[in-house]
C-alpha cells in the first residue's frame, strides 16, 4: 500500500512490531512512504473506525527533513474500531456524576468510608500512674464501644496494674469520646495473657458502637485501617495491610502459652494500644497492641475472632479458662512429612496431623502416655489437621477426660486418655 505524503501529514504504524515503514530518501523523487502491513491488520484498517485523538498534526520532532533523510521517528497512535450500530454508549445524564463503586474494589472513598463507620466509637484511655498514692503521670489508650451499654473492648496494659505502678487509678479510667464527652469508666475485666481488657462507661444517651468483623476472612495483602489516640492525637487514622494473619508469638521472641497476632503495615505509635483494626468494609477486625521498635511496617493486632472469644469466657466465668496438656506441637503438611520419613523412615504414613516433638514431664499428657514422635490425628473423636482445631474442640474443658488418637513409628495405632488441667499462668 502507497500514501502520498502530500495527502497526509503523519503515517503511523502501531501494530506490536507487525508494521515496517520505510522513506524514499531521494530529494528528486516524489516524497512517497512505503508501510507493510500484516494481513490481520489489513482486515482491521478496511473496516469503518474512529481515529483516536491527535493533539498535534505532525510533532514538532518530525520535519521534512527527517523523511527526505530516509529517517522516520517512531511514535504512534491508537486506531478505535468503531462500535457496531446496535451498540449504544450511554452517557450519563450529569457528566460529573461518579460511577457506581465496585463493592469488591479499593476507591478513592473507600478507606475514608470505612473510617467514618467506626470513628465515632472510638475513645481515648487515660490512667494515672503513680506508686504510694503519689500520681507520677499516666498512661493513654485507645479503645472502642461495641456495645450501647458502654462496653470498651481495650488492651489490659493500658488500664491494668502490672507492675505496681498504677495504684492511684484504683480501677478507674478517663475516657474522652471523638465528640469531646468525658466519662468515668471502670476495669471490668482484664487477662493479662492475651493482653485484653473490659471498660464500662454509663451514659443516660445511646453510644455509637463499631461492628465485630472476621479476622478469619482476612488475607495477606488485604487493606486495614489503624484507629485510635496515638500520643493523645484524637481521631488518628493509619491505613496499610496485612502482611501475615498468623505471626506466633514464638516468632516475636514471646514466651508463655502460644498466641498468633495479625501482623500489619499499619502505622501505630504509643497510644495507638487497644484502638481497632479495621477492613474496608468498616469492621474490627483486630485490636492493635504492639510495634516493633527501631522498625518500620511491624504492627501487631489480637485477632477479633480471639477476642470474642475471650469475651464469651468473661461473660460466662469472669476470666478466660486455658486447658492445659503440657505438649509441645507442631502442624504437620506433606512437604514437613516428607522431609521427617526421609530422615526416619520408621515415621508414621500419615497424610496430616499434629506432630508432638516433646512432653512436659509430669503433665497430664506425660500422665496419658503420650511419647515424642507421636502424631495426634484424632481429637475427642474429630479429626484434626492444626493445633488450632485442637485448641478449639478443647474449648474450656477442665478436668473432663478426652479420647485422643495418635499414630507412632511403624504406623501402630494408639488411643490415649488425657485430663486436661488449668493452665497456671503467673505473670
Amino acid at each position: 500500500m502507497r500514501l502520498s505524503l502530500r495527502s497526509i501529514r503523519i503515517a503511523a504504524v502501531a501494530v506490536a512490531g507487525s508494521g515496517v515503514a520505510l522513506a524514499n530518501a531521494d530529494p528528486d523523487d516524489k516524497p512517497e512512504l512505503s508501510i507493510g502491513i500484516s494481513g490481520p491488520l489489513r482486515k482491521q484498517l478496511e473496516g469503518p473506525r474512529r481515529i483516536g485523538q491527535i493533539i498535534n498534526s505532525r510533532p514538532a520532532f518530525l520535519s521534512w527533513d527527517h523523511l527526505q533523510s530516509g529517517i522516520l521517528p517512531t511514535f504512534s497512535f491508537s486506531a478505535i474500531p468503531a462500535l457496531p450500530d446496535d451498540v449504544k454508549k450511554e452517557v450519563p445524564a450529569d457528566a460529573s456524576e461518579s460511577p457506581k463503586p465496585c463493592p469488591q474494589c479499593l476507591g478513592r472513598d473507600t478507606i475514608a468510608n470505612a473510617a467514618a463507620r467506626v470513628g465515632p466509637a472510638v475513645v481515648n484511655l487515660s490512667v494515672p500512674q503513680g506508686f504510694h498514692s503519689i500520681t507520677t503521670g499516666k498512661s493513654i489508650g485507645s479503645g472502642t464501644i461495641i456495645n450501647k451499654d458502654g462496653t470498651i473492648l481495650t488492651c489490659a496494659h493500658v488500664v491494668v496494674d502490672f507492675h505496681g505502678f498504677r495504684s492511684s487509678s484504683k480501677g478507674k479510667v478517663a475516657v474522652t469520646l471523638q465528640d469531646g464527652r468525658t466519662f468515668e469508666g471502670t476495669v471490668v475485666n482484664a487477662d493479662m495473657h492475651s493482653d485484653i481488657a473490659i471498660v464500662k462507661i454509663n451514659s443516660k444517651v445511646p453510644l455509637p458502637t463499631a461492628k465485630l468483623g472476621s479476622s478469619g476472612k482476612l488475607r495477606p495483602g488485604d487493606w486495614v485501617v489503624a484507629m485510635g489516640c496515638p500520643l493523645s492525637l484524637q481521631n488518628t487514622v493509619t491505613a496499610g495491610i496485612v502482611s501475615c494473619v498468623d505471626r506466633k508469638s514464638s516468632d516475636l521472641g514471646l514466651g508463655g502459652m502460644r498466641r498468633e497476632y495479625l501482623q500489619t503495615d499499619c502505622a501505630i505509635n504509643a497510644g495507638n494500644s487497644g484502638g481497632p483494626l479495621v477492613n474496608i468494609d468498616g469492621e474490627v477486625v483486630g485490636v492493635n497492641i504492639m510495634k516493633v521498635l527501631g522498625a518500620d511496617g511491624l504492627s501487631f493486632a489480637v485477632p477479633i475472632d480471639s477476642v470474642s472469644k475471650i469475651i464469651e469466657h468473661f461473660k460466662k466465668s469472669g476470666r478466660v479458662i486455658r486447658p492445659w496438656l503440657g505438649l509441645k506441637m507442631v502442624d504437620l503438611n506433606e512437604m514437613i512429612i516428607a522431609q521427617l520419613k526421609e530422615r526416619d523412615p520408621a515415621f508414621p504414613d500419615v497424610e496430616g496431623g499434629v506432630l508432638v516433638p516433646t512432653v512436659t514431664p509430669g503433665s497430664p499428657a506425660d500422665r496419658a502416655g503420650f511419647q515424642p514422635g507421636d502424631v495426634v490425628i484424632e481429637f475427642d473423636g474429630k479429626p484434626v489437621g492444626s493445633i488450632t482445631e485442637i485448641i478449639e474442640i478443647m474449648g474450656d474443658k477442665i478436668g473432663i477426660p478426652i479420647k485422643v488418637v495418635v499414630r507412632r513409628a511403624k504406623d501402630s495405632l494408639v488411643t490415649l486418655t488425657v485430663v486436661p488441667e488449668e493452665t497456671n499462668l503467673d505473670i
